[in-house]
């Protein structure tokens, strides 16, 4: 017996001085990491990634370089992400469209987003709000869907395109609230926001900042939030679902992802850096308040989570909208 216990001792002795033998993983980062951002320069995903990135590259001692690569609807920036190196020198940062809309928009999706990227966390939330054009006779979302429910098909909406979260958005709230109303897709919200001001257009859902500058000059009218709940940054402004449609609700987003296989060490260095930043009062002030923005920042796990859940939410409703890519 004494003999048995001293081999096992021995054996273990042995493992922990294997181990202690065994070299530290390599620091990260020691070189420059490349942040993908599948939009051209100038938008607001590309102005938030920046702030992100020069914020992390004080973190981390190393450049974080912003690389903008537009096209496909997100696809080609996601899919270069996808099939680089999993070391965490190469990074992806998109809104909701990229992780669980495109999917349901096109059969040729050259990345598989749930299989492909290791979640690492949301860092804003976009505020989704229905502004209205000056020219509409109301003063309140319930306002506004009994005048379109009296007024069928002499309301328009504006889109960016078909399969644009405006897009679907609108689609569900036509559906939920029994409205009819006319797709007009734009380029840009600069556009649609213009013929909007000229009664031209009736109605666009898009970020609350988009209408700010115009909301306080009396041009348009800001009626309720599509968010799930009242924006902290706007309190006074209701829910669509407290104004007449419950359980209508839009989640639109900005995440950070890895190629899959990342290091796990590597992934939570990055996870509690980027928390770090949303914490900075400077970065909150100039990249997330200012732009009438949400902090994100929840864990891996939760973003995990929450990218499953919403491409079975987004599959329903792109369905029940028609919308195709291809």
């Amino acid at each position: 017996m004494k003999s048995l216990v001293t081999a096992c001792m021995l054996w273990i002795a042995s493992c922990v001085a294997s181990a202690l033998a065994q070299p530290a993983p390599p620091a990260w980062p020691v070189k420059p990491v490349r942040l993908v951002v599948p939009y051209t320069t100038g938008g607001g995903t590309d102005m938030v990634a920046r702030g992100l990135a020069q914020h992390l590259s004080e973190l981390w001692a190393q450049p974080v370089v912003v690389e903008n690569k537009p096209g496909a609807a997100t696809m080609i920036g996601a899919d270069f992400v996808a099939k680089a190196p999993a070391d965490g020198y190469t990074l992806l940062f998109s809104d909701s469209a990229t992780f669980v809309i495109n999917q349901h928009l096109s059969s040729k999706m050259p990345y598989r987003p749930r299989v492909d990227f290791a979640p690492i966390t949301t860092v804003v939330r976009l505020a989704p709000v229905v502004a209205v054009s000056p020219s509409i006779p109301v003063s309140s979302m319930a306002e506004f869907i009994a005048y379109a429910k009296a007024n069928p098909g002499k309301l328009s909406y504006a889109s960016f395109g078909a399969g644009s979260y405006p897009h679907v958005v609108s689609e569900q709230l036509k559906r939920m609230a029994g409205i009819d109303l006319i797709h007009v897709p734009y380029k840009g919200s600069s556009a649609a926001v213009t013929d909007m001001i000229g009664g031209q257009l009736s109605m666009l859902i898009v970020t609350l900042s988009v209408f700010e500058q115009h909301e306080r000059a009396g041009k348009l009218k800001v009626l309720a939030t599509a968010t799930e709940k009242r924006l902290s940054l706007r309190p006074d402004l209701p829910t669509v679902a407290e104004s007449g449609v419950p359980g209508y609700a839009v989640s639109v987003w900005f995440g950070m992802a890895a190629p899959a296989f990342t290091p796990e060490p590597v992934l939570d260095r990055i996870h509690a850096d980027v928390l770090k930043v949303l914490a900075d009062p400077a970065y909150r002030a100039r990249y997330v308040t200012a732009q009438s923005l949400e902090p994100g920042g929840i864990s891996r796990a939760a973003f995990a989570e929450l990218l499953k859940d919403e491409e079975a939410r987004w599959a329903q409703l792109v369905r029940e909208s028609g919308a195709r890519l291809d």
